[in-house]
C-alpha cells in the first residue's frame, strides 16, 4: 500500500542516516583503505535490510522531520566518536613508544586522518585494525547499532547535554590507556638508558653513550614483540568499554524518561 511504503522509504532513510554516522568514524568502518563506493553500498544495505524491522518496533515515529534526522545523526556520532578513541589511543602510545626507540622524526602519512604520523604510531594503528578484525569487534559494533534502535527507537532520539560532555571526559582517558599500552616498552628502554650512564660514569673512557640509541631500539622492539601478546585482550577491554559508554549515552535520556537506567557494568 502507498502508506506502507511511505512508511519503509522514510524508516529507511533514518536508519541510514543512523548507520552512516557510525560508519564515518568508527575504527576499521572509517578507514579511506575501503572504498567510498563500497560503504555507500554497505550503508544502504544494512538500511535497507532494517528498515521493516526497525519500523515495527515501539515508539517508532517514521517520520521525516529535521529533528528526527538529526536525532538519528547524533546517535551514529555517538557510536563513532566513542569507538574513535581506540585509534587514538594506539596513535598516542605510538608516539611515546617512537620517541622512546629513536623514531620521533620518522613520519608517514596517515591513509585515515591524511595527516603526517610517527612511524610507530601507523603501525601500532594497523595491528590494533587487525586485532578488531580478527576478535571480530566490527560485528559487535554493528550487533550494538541493531540493538541501539530498540533503546532509542526511530525518529525519537533527541542528543542531550550529557552526551557530549561524556565523550569529552572520555577523551581524557585516551593518555592513560596510551601510557599503559606503551609502558612494557617505556620501563625496558627507561632502565636501558640507566644502565648506559652508569656504565659511562663507572668507565669514561668507553664510548657507552654511542651505545644509547641501538640498544635501546633493540631493546624496545623485543619488549614490544613479547608484548603484543597482550594487545588482544586489552584492546578488546577498552573497545567494550567505549562501546557500553555509547550505548549507556544513547539509552540515558529514554531511561530517564521511563525510570531506568542502565548499569555502568553491562
Amino acid at each position: 500500500m502507498p502508506g506502507d511504503w511511505t512508511t519503509f522509504l522514510s524508516a529507511m532513510t533514518l536508519a541510514l542516516v543512523r548507520v552512516s554516522g557510525m560508519v564515518a568514524f568508527a575504527p576499521f568502518f572509517s578507514s579511506t583503505a575501503l572504498p567510498m563506493r563500497a560503504k555507500a553500498v554497505f550503508v544502504g544495505t544494512t538500511a535497507f535490510l532494517l528498515a521493516p524491522v526497525v519500523a515495527a518496533l515501539p515508539n517508532t515515529r517514521a517520520e521525516l522531520t529535521f529533528s528526527a534526522l538529526l536525532g538519528e545523526l547524533a546517535v551514529g556520532l555517538v557510536y563513532g566518536l566513542s569507538l574513535t578513541l581506540v585509534n587514538e589511543m594506539l596513535l598516542f602510545a605510538g608516539q611515546i613508544a617512537g620517541l622512546q626507540l629513536s623514531f620521533s622524526l620518522v613520519n608517514l602519512m596517515d591513509p585515515s586522518s591524511e595527516i603526517q604520523t610517527p612511524l610507530l604510531g601507523d603501525l601500532f594503528q594497523l595491528m590494533g585494525t587487525l586485532v578488531v578484525i580478527g576478535a571480530g569487534l566490527d560485528r559487535i559494533v554493528l550487533a550494538s547499532m541493531v540493538r541501539s534502535f530498540r533503546v532509542a527507537p526511530l525518529g525519537a532520539y533527541a542528543l542531550a547535554a550529557p552526551s557530549p560532555l561524556s565523550i569529552v571526559r572520555a577523551a581524557g582517558g585516551v593518555f592513560l590507556a596510551a601510557l599503559e599500552l606503551a609502558a612494557p616498552v617505556l620501563a625496558a628502554t627507561l632502565l636501558v638508558e640507566v644502565s648506559v650512564a652508569l656504565l659511562g660514569k663507572l668507565s669514561p673512557q668507553l664510548p657507552a653513550m654511542f651505545l644509547d640509541v641501538p640498544l635501546k631500539t633493540l631493546t624496545g622492539f623485543v619488549v614490544l614483540t613479547g608484548a603484543l601478546a597482550l594487545w588482544p585482550r586489552f584492546i578488546e577491554a577498552r573497545f567494550a568499554g567505549l562501546l557500553d559508554m555509547a550505548e549507556r549515552l544513547i539509552a540515558a535520556p529514554h531511561a530517564a524518561a521511563d525510570g531506568l537506567l542502565l548499569g555502568m557494568g553491562r
